[in-house]
């Protein structure tokens, strides 16, 4: 091919087979924009159709992201290529990206599902810079500003059924982390190496993501991203599993095993609602207080409590009606069963180690008809749930801004390990002062 350069925005990369004229495949010399003229490209752009939009995403569009080279390796802060954008996709500027345990887990390979080297990140909002020409949604345009959750096979029955939470081939179709339709992926390290960078479907530990279109929520509130970010996967989650699969009733009791971001909105949800009470357990007492100040009538510090299904039976005779386990510890699952009354329904949503396993006693299971129930992103469907979410923030329904601290991308390890120690439970990483060329 001759002498190549990687490019910065608004320049174009060559691909291989075609003839290269001043660094452009001549089959694209007429859509050559400098890259100092990117800023009247974006405007410019607003003006036409999705068909010039499509046509005018950059063949090499330069951009930063926190990659992990394999399986430990942590995250280093890289610089990426971006591909054009397919006729499903969307450009998205990643302003917030929200961290979850599971990206941690996935970085230390702990799910054998993604290949590396790897963007991970799946809670992120940000701006559409631009929209692929066979986008479904008409209604969303250059500029809006989104929040992104997770990716659908939608073929499978339950997508068919309109039940996107529950898509029978969501580890794969998430965690992957490659394009659907040909397993390709969107961004390259600047050696050309592919980057896997559609994890659900979007990739959000970057300053630049092209996302897939079913991952994307418009979000009316831009002043609102930083903590909206997390809603498309801890918000979601948590409360999604109390108001769409466990729907308790008033006059019920719930218990609720940890004080995480998971933890907190599923409390928030069943405060909502107006439970009689509401029990909050951790290991933490400032994450116990905060649960208090979110409404929780009784705080239970499992360090302190040897026997802690049998403290719950001394505040309810019988047991709660609802017991939710978000901690991803089987011991506790074991404990939020023996902590529900007869009739009691237990919800799991805390990810556990794979092969890690749980026991009950069958026959008290079965004699005091209890029920047990594993839920993935809350059996929510984010292009409605998420906006819900964003209304009862918006009343002061859902203090979820209480939950978040924002940290600077530069500093993911720093976040992670406030995250670690307790002292932040859920950070969410600002893109403002990163550059599109500062990665390595």
């Amino acid at each position: 091919m001759g002498s190549q350069k990687l490019v910065n925005p608004g320049e174009w990369m060559p691909k291989e087979g075609n003839v290269v004229h001043n660094g452009l495949p001549s089959h694209l010399n007429h859509f050559l924009i400098p890259a100092t003229q990117i800023g009247g490209l974006l405007e410019l752009i607003t003006m036409y159709s999705t068909k010039l939009l499509c046509r005018a995403i950059p063949l090499g569009m330069r951009t930063a992201g926190w990659v992990t080279d394999k399986p430990s390796a942590g995250f280093t802060l890289r610089s990426l290529i971006l591909d054009e954008v397919q006729d499903n996709e969307i450009l998205v500027e990643m302003k917030y990206s929200g961290i979850c345990h599971t990206d941690i887990a996935v970085s230390k390979g702990m799910l054998d599902l993604t290949e590396f080297p790897a963007v991970l990140g799946h809670e992120g909002a940000g701006t559409i810079m631009a929209l692929g020409e066979g986008v479904k949604n008409k209604s969303l345009k250059v500029g809006d500003s989104v929040v992104l959750s997770y990716n659908t096979c939608q073929t499978c029955p339950a997508c068919l059924a309109g039940q996107r939470a529950f898509c029978h081939d969501h580890p794969q179709v998430n965690h992957n982390a490659v394009r659907l339709s040909d397993r390709t992926t969107p961004a390259r390290l600047l050696d050309r190496t592919p980057v896997r960078s559609q994890y659900f479907g979007h990739s959000s530990f970057a300053k630049h993501s092209v996302v897939h279109e079913d991952t994307v929520v418009r979000c009316d509130y831009p002043d609102q991203l930083a903590t909206y970010a997390p809603l498309g996967c801890g918000f979601q989650t948590g409360a999604g599993a109390i108001f769409n699969v466990a729907k308790p009733q008033q006059h019920q009791t719930a218990v609720i095993f940890g004080m995480g971001t998971v933890g907190l909105a599923a409390l928030m949800a069943c405060k909502y609602i107006g439970l009689k009470r509401l029990i909050a357990v951790d290991l933490n007492n400032e994450r116990l207080k905060l649960a208090a100040e979110l409404g929780a009538t009784d705080l239970l510090n499992a360090a302190e409590i040897p026997d802690v299904p049998r403290a719950i039976r001394a505040l309810m005779e019988q047991g709660a009606d609802h017991a939710v386990e978000c901690t991803g510890i089987t011991g506790i699952v074991e404990d939020a069963v023996r902590a529900t009354a007869p009739q009691g329904h237990v919800t799991v949503l805390g990810v556990p180690k794979p092969g890690s396993t749980f026991s009950v006693d069958a026959l008290d299971f079965l004699l005091a008809n209890k029920s047990i129930h594993g839920i993935i992103q809350g059996g929510a469907q984010p292009h409605s749930f998420l906006p819900f979410l964003m209304d009862l923030h918006r009343q002061g329904q859902f203090p979820l801004e209480k939950v978040c601290r924002v940290f600077s991308a530069r500093y993911i390890n720093q976040a992670i390990k406030s995250m670690h120690s307790g002292e932040t439970i859920k950070p969410v990483l600002s893109w403002g002062d990163v550059s599109i060329d500062e990665g390595m």
